[in-house]
């Protein structure tokens, strides 16, 4: 018994060491010299006596169990090893991405740097959002777009025979491009690899997209800042101007074609300053440096004192109001809003159907009150009816159509605002046009 147990901590030493067949081999041995050395008749084989056999089928059992057993826990330690090495190249590759110069493409920065940190053969990384591929490493011939290939198709695989891995990079729920590897990783590490990717990847799209507003916002800015100066020099010689052709008309003794002449001059002058007011005015209102004048005003006298101060605007006969409330009243600045009632009533007419009326409405709702202008005329797109409030901007239908500048609805949204307001279109070629405003009946300025 005690030389049988012996034998069995060396069967039980060798399969965990080496293996089965090794521990088969030295259980037979072990068995052999259990029978001749130990077991009557000494110095003699009997393999006939059972005990042999029962000796042989618990080595082997024993050798069977215990190298099973080994080898699983040589793959569970080999797994925890590959598992471990992969975190923290994974952590690296996240701490190294953070490093990346990101006004740069990022795609052949990212390819070039999960090749150096795996250690892979190949890598190829596909950018939705820029349309582009990059590559790292030697791929084969029929491989030139096997990135862009697994996006279109939208199929990630794993090819264990040229060990060559392919995934979708997600952002949320939607594909923004596909990672293709050629290397020794495990299916897991590949996924983390591709959600990193993705998170590269949208991080740099992010970056572009603030630059870009903010170029935007500075290139808007220095045009604003140039317009808004040119308003100031214009100003004062555009006064002067105005000043010589009223005096000359008044002073009479031209020629009929003389009085055309300076009649013209005077009225382009005109509308020269109230542009150069627009512009000065927009840039107080944008910079929150104008003071609003605050005040119960009636709408209906608000409505008439437009009309009354723009004789182009009423002599045409075709401006219909209807307030339903005589009495009806805001609290507003009144300058702001006679100025976009005003610009309202003269967009209506110069972009309406000749002959065809303009309405005017006003009306309280709930604790606003609602102004309307509809004329029947051209239909606005639907992606421009939020862009015609914007400075300088003019929908490509009305560009030609008629002269304008692009300012007076810009003004009209920034006084709006100014009272808590807000102005919006609507606009269709069966109904025609309709520019609301909507003020709250105690508007005030916003902090």
């Amino acid at each position: 018994m005690t030389i049988s147990f012996l034998y069995l901590l060396l069967v039980i030493a060798v399969a965990w060491r080496y293996g089965f067949w090794q521990a088969s081999f030295l259980s037979l041995l072990a068995v052999l010299c259990l029978d001749y050395y130990f077991l009557p008749p000494i110095l003699h084989f009997d393999i006939d006596d059972p005990m042999d056999w029962v000796a042989l089928a618990e080595f082997e059992a024993t050798a069977l169990i215990v190298s099973r057993l080994s080898a699983r826990e040589s793959r569970t330690a080999m797994d925890s090893a590959i598992h471990r090495a992969g975190m923290e190249q994974l952590y690296e590759l996240s701490r190294s991405s953070l490093l990346l110069d990101m006004r740069q493409a990022l795609g052949p920065q990212l390819a070039i740097l999960i090749q150096r940190i795996f250690g892979v053969k190949a890598v190829a990384l596909f950018d939705a959002n820029l349309g582009r591929q990059d590559r790292a490493g030697e791929w084969g011939a029929g491989e030139e777009d096997i990135a862009k290939e697994c996006f279109l198709l939208n199929a990630a695989r794993d090819d264990a025979a040229t060990k060559t891995s392919q995934r979708i990079l997600l952002s949320g729920s939607a594909p923004t491009g596909a990672l293709a590897v050629r290397g020794d990783l495990s299916p897991l590490v590949i996924d983390a690899l591709a959600a990193l990717s993705a998170l590269a990847l949208d991080r740099h799209e992010v970056i572009e997209k603030e630059e870009q507003a903010e170029n935007a916002s500075k290139s808007e800015q220095l045009r604003a800042a140039v317009m808004d100066a040119l308003a100031h020099e214009i100003k004062t010689p555009l006064t002067a101007v105005q000043a010589a052709s009223s005096g000359l008309l008044e002073l009479g003794g031209l020629s009929a074609r003389q009085r055309d002449l300076v009649a013209l001059i005077d009225s382009e002058s005109v509308r020269l300053n109230e542009l150069c007011t627009r512009l000065l005015l927009t840039a107080r209102l944008e910079a929150r440096q104008i003071g609003l004048d605050l005040g119960e005003v009636k709408v209906q006298e608000a409505i008439d004192a437009v009309l009354a101060s723009r004789p182009e605007l009423a002599e045409t006969n075709r401006i219909r109001v209807a307030v339903a409330d005589g009495d009806l009243a805001v609290r507003v600045d009144r300058g702001l809003l006679e100025t976009i009632l005003a610009q309202y009533l003269d967009n209506a007419l110069k972009y309406s159907t000749p002959g065809t009326p303009v309405q005017v409405t006003a009306r309280k709702s709930r604790d606003e009150v609602l102004f309307s202008v509809h004329n029947f005329g051209s239909a606005i797109r639907i992606e421009d009816r939020e862009r015609i409030f914007e400075r300088f901007y003019r929908s490509e239908g009305s560009k030609e159509a008629v002269a304008g500048t692009g300012i007076g609805l810009s003004v009209v949204r920034k006084a709006a605002e100014a009272h808590h307001g807000h102005v919006w279109a609507i606009s269709d070629g069966a109904n025609g046009t309709t520019f609301f405003l909507s003020l709250p009946t105690g508007a005030t300025r916003q902090p």
